[in-house]
């Protein structure tokens, strides 16, 4: 199978359409590894935490599928990111005067509406847009620009928040607001227009979507398999920063220069598993990059050594990468024409699944096995949650096959 090469106007769409990928993923980054990090201050519950960062996963639950879905229904899915996002940001800059937990609650809860009130309308522009033939080319730059949203949060944040409590929070807001505008300016509108579906309401969409899940295996074992991954994360993605301060007596700043490091893996694994996909099939390429990914995170659950986790940390940013590229390069092909928002909720519900449990069940590994792994204080037990959720999902997505 030979892959057909972009053209230059294909590539202009897909890094205009990538801008908003990397805003949010800067934000939602910055606001779920280290708001953790603050709330330590007025919680010491591993478990708590977990539940405050699990608010994501629940406003997927709830929001996902209505925001995909009324964004079916118009002719343009803008509007949803014009309102939405500034409200995103607002609520991001106020993260850092968070004192409390009903006030770091109240504003998880803001933002993370927002989030998916704008997320995904705007994802289901990538099917509206983008051509079948460059899938996963399209889906790899995306990844590059989340990547990239990543390691800037991550590499930043720890020296911004020895600054300030508020500076990284105000300085990812002001990032994300100004990519999301310049977005909106570059983006072709009129080739964003769709036709509107049929639909009369969204107790009919969600009636519709609950008739394709039942009646399709494969989009069962996709929300399946693609929750176990955003489970693992999650957890990551939560306790990552006080798994190297705490567990491994790493300084803040120190810890997030060693994280942006790993992610240097994941960048890599972008673009080399998109040219992969198109080549080869997504299928294939997610079962075999699963593995790795899976046992590279056994390595620190067994062994609290920061020289064997930095030697593990190769297979698991790339591991973490591929992850990150190809789950929307499956269900692409599993959607109907005039479904594209409404299937892409779908995709958040199984995301939002994954990112409620995954701090969860991380927050209650480390608490009932701090006494099993006393010298990281029980973080460690958080890559065993991640790496069960990537070992089971291979099986499950045995029951997916790549279309040629």
């Amino acid at each position: 199978m030979s892959t057909s090469p972009i053209k230059p106007g294909e590539r202009r769409l897909l890094l205009i359409l990538g801008l908003p990928t990397f805003a949010y993923a800067l934000a939602t980054t910055v606001a779920t590894t280290y708001l953790p990090v603050l709330a330590r201050d007025f919680t010491t519950s591993s478990t708590v935490i977990g539940l405050l960062i699990a608010i994501e996963g629940i406003m997927a639950l709830l929001l996902a599928v209505p925001a995909g879905a009324l964004s079916d229904r118009g002719r343009s899915r803008l509007p949803f990111v014009e309102w939405a996002s500034p409200v995103l940001v607002v609520a991001l800059a106020l993260m850092g005067l968070a004192s409390s937990l009903p006030v770091a609650l109240a504003l998880v809860i803001i933002f993370f509406a927002a989030y998916f009130v704008a997320y995904e309308p705007y994802r289901a522009l990538y099917p509206d847009m983008v051509d079948d033939r460059i899938t996963g080319r399209a889906q790899s730059t995306q990844a590059l620009w989340r990547g990239l949203g990543t390691i800037l949060a991550i590499a930043t944040g720890g020296a911004l928040l020895a600054i300030g409590d508020t500076v990284p929070f105000v300085a990812a807001a002001i990032v994300s607001g100004i990519t999301i505008a310049a977005f909106l300016m570059l983006l072709p509108r009129e080739r964003a227009e769709h036709e509107p579906n049929q639909s009369e309401s969204l107790r009919d969409d969600v009636r519709r979507l609950y008739a394709l899940v039942r009646e399709r295996a494969d989009l069962r074992a996709f929300m399946v398999a693609n929750g176990l991954w955003e489970l693992s994360l999650g957890a990551t993605k939560t306790f990552i920063i006080l798994y190297l301060t705490v567990g491994l007596g790493v300084t803040t700043s120190l810890s997030g220069l060693a994280v942006a490091g790993g992610a240097v893996f994941i960048a890599a694994a972008t673009p080399i598993s998109g040219k992969l996909s198109d080549r080869f099939g997504p299928v294939r390429v997610m079962r075999w990059s699963l593995l790795v990914y899976g046992i590279g995170m056994l390595i620190p659950f067994f062994v609290a050594d920061s020289v064997v986790v930095a030697c593990a940390a190769p297979l698991v940013g790339f591991g973490g990468g591929v992850v990150m590229t190809l789950p929307y390069a499956l269900l692409i092909p599993l959607m109907a024409d005039d479904d594209h928002g409404l299937t892409t909720g779908l995709y958040s519900v199984s995301r939002g699944v994954g990112t409620a449990l995954g701090p969860l069940l991380a927050g209650i590994a480390i608490g009932l096995l701090d006494g099993v792994f006393p010298s990281t204080d029980g973080y460690q037990a958080m890559w065993g949650v991640c790496a069960a959720a990537v070992l089971l999902s291979i099986p499950v997505l045995g029951r997916l096959r790549d279309r040629s």
